[in-house]
């Protein structure tokens, strides 16, 4: 599936990010900003590596992810995995959160002041992990980071600017799953499209800045001969 990113070398050690991140996880635990902590299981705050390149974004954590307590376990979950091989990551090379930490009953859609309570989490999230690239995985991750009410469909198949970051936005595995009973639908395929597009800019991430070019010399002309100048004349004595 195209062109993978170079392996990456070893895990850094732990710094002052990375305990940081442990602190916020564990404020987070005892959250009780919005209705969605009265049915909840557990928190489910994110998982991976704590100074990737990447962010993958997704939506709420489902019934496995709620017992769990890490995103992405279920067949969205071995989707999302697949298409990280494809393009030669693991998931413990990148980290993956959602953006609301607790799971929705019966699995409906987040509420918007559900997201809202949780925006504070996951800015800390990004700002810590401080990832180059950042994908997110259906609307509701895509439309909140980029604060917008276009839907993904019109939204995937580009790539934005976002905070000094590059923000790829796509389907979310689950609804890629749900569209492959149809054989007519793109969402599989666009889903493969954009993890191509994160392969191409992970593998510029890993390219080498050029070397810096030579400084030009620059020649400083004569100055002008003052056209009414005189050269004196000595005297003979």
């Amino acid at each position: 599936m195209g062109q993978a990113p170079n392996p990456p070398g070893p895990p850094s050690p732990p710094g002052p990010r990375h305990d940081q991140l442990r602190r916020l996880e564990q404020d987070a635990s005892t959250c009780t900003r919005c209705r969605l902590a009265e049915g909840r299981t557990q928190v489910v705050f994110g998982c991976g590596n704590p100074r990737a390149d990447l962010m993958l974004v997704g939506e709420a954590p489902g019934f496995h992810e709620d017992r769990q307590g890490e995103p992405f376990v279920g067949r969205s979950g071995q989707l999302l995995d697949r298409m990280l091989k494809g393009i030669g990551l693991r998931r413990d090379e990148v980290y993956i959160t959602n953006s609301v930490k607790c799971r929705p009953p019966n699995n409906r859609d987040p509420k918007p002041d559900e997201i809202k309570a949780c925006r504070s989490y996951l800015d800390e999230q990004v700002r810590l992990v401080d990832p180059k690239v950042v994908l997110t995985l259906g609307n509701f991750a895509s439309k909140t980071l980029l604060d917008t009410t276009t839907g993904i469909t019109r939204l995937r198949g580009r790539t934005y600017p976002w905070q000094g970051r590059t923000l790829v936005p796509t389907f979310h595995p689950a609804a890629a799953l749900r569209a492959m009973e149809r054989p007519d639908s793109p969402q599989m395929a666009g889903l493969e499209e954009d993890f191509q597009t994160v392969a191409r800019l992970m593998a510029e991430l890993d390219r080498p800045a050029p070397p810096p070019a030579p400084a030009a010399q620059v020649t400083v002309p004569d100055p002008d001969p003052d056209p009414d100048y005189e050269p004196e004349q000595m005297g003979l004595f």
